[in-house]
């Protein structure tokens, strides 16, 4: 009975004690909007990167996030890949920063840097100094390669496709050189050409028979052969254009400020550091269709500008 008297007191004595001690609030949460200014701009530092879409997506989703890992590596920032529907999308979304950094062809490059003042062309692959586009045509279509520029006339009146209605080497490039030939849009069969979207869809749809004839990228149409895609039964080149200016890196003007000083040399610089002689790197160029990265200016652009105007995609 006594111990049992005692340890009740205890107890007691105990809960007094620990009613008196003052006490301590748990540390609070911080609200949204109210981090610590170093937090808040270490949050915001994501490079978010996009592309026209000129390939199918399981081709996309493949090579972008490989060069987000890349980038991030070598730049020690975040870096995301931002799929976008179609090309004007991409377009848009550098005009009001959505992207950061942007793979475009010449044509929505120069769209680009017209409606965003101030974006740098970053790089360009060692093929995009001389690109070329390939017309190529259903082997029942009756038509045969040609030998310039002119041969193209042989297209009135068939089915012809380009890919999409902005892409310099699915659709601005070849209307140039169709209209060389004397081809209006208007000559082709049903009044009008049709746009694929992307030049694999091109090469899909001229090899079904759906299209006569259609206009692509030549570093799709050889890797499509060096996958064994094309069946050169069905549908064969008929004609290259000549060489001009094609993709190209293009970045928000304002990448230093939010990255620090330098940030847009120092991403220059890893871009045009990746080899083959790297198993990541070698990945990404392989994707890419390239040996190296070189550098680009935008005065090399000019002339697609021209062209971009005089068919009125560029107003």
């Amino acid at each position: 009975m006594l111990l049992r008297i005692r340890a009740t007191a205890s107890a007691a004595l105990m809960g007094v004690s620990l009613a008196l001690l003052p006490l301590v609030a748990p540390a609070a949460a911080p609200l949204p909007g109210l981090l610590a200014p170093a937090a808040a701009q270490q949050s915001q530092k994501v490079l978010r990167i996009g592309a026209i879409p000129d390939q199918k997506p399981e081709t996309l989703n493949r090579l972008y996030p490989l060069v987000a890992n890349e980038l991030s590596r070598q730049l020690g920032v975040k870096v995301v890949y931002v799929p976008v529907v179609d090309y004007a999308a991409a377009v848009s979304a550098f005009r009001t920063g959505g992207l950061d950094l942007v793979w475009f062809g010449s044509l929505t490059g120069v769209q680009a840097r017209l409606q965003k003042p101030g974006a740098l062309v970053i790089a360009q692959r060692d093929i995009d100094a001389s690109f070329q586009s390939v017309f190529i045509a259903n082997t029942s279509s009756g038509l045969k390669p040609i030998s310039n520029v002119k041969g193209l006339a042989e297209l009135k009146g068939k089915r012809f496709t380009f890919g999409s209605e902005s892409s310099t080497s699915g659709r601005l490039m070849p209307q140039f050189y169709l209209s060389q030939a004397g081809v209006k849009l208007s000559d082709f069969a049903g009044g009008a050409p049709g746009f694929s979207s992307s030049h694999d869809a091109t090469i899909a749809l001229v090899q079904s028979g759906a299209y006569q004839a259609g206009a692509v990228s030549e570093e799709v149409w050889r890797s499509s052969l060096s996958e064994g895609k094309v069946n050169r039964a069905k549908v064969i080149p008929i004609w290259k254009t000549p060489g001009y200016p094609n993709y190209h890196w293009i970045a928000q003007p304002d990448l230093d400020n939010r990255f620090g000083k330098g940030f847009t040399t120092r991403m220059r610089t890893a871009i045009l550091s990746w080899r083959p002689t790297n198993p990541r790197q070698k990945e990404v160029l392989a994707l890419f269709g390239a040996q190296r990265f070189i550098p680009a200016n935008a005065a090399a652009y000019s002339p697609i500008e021209k062209v971009g105007r005089q068919i009125g995609k560029i107003r």
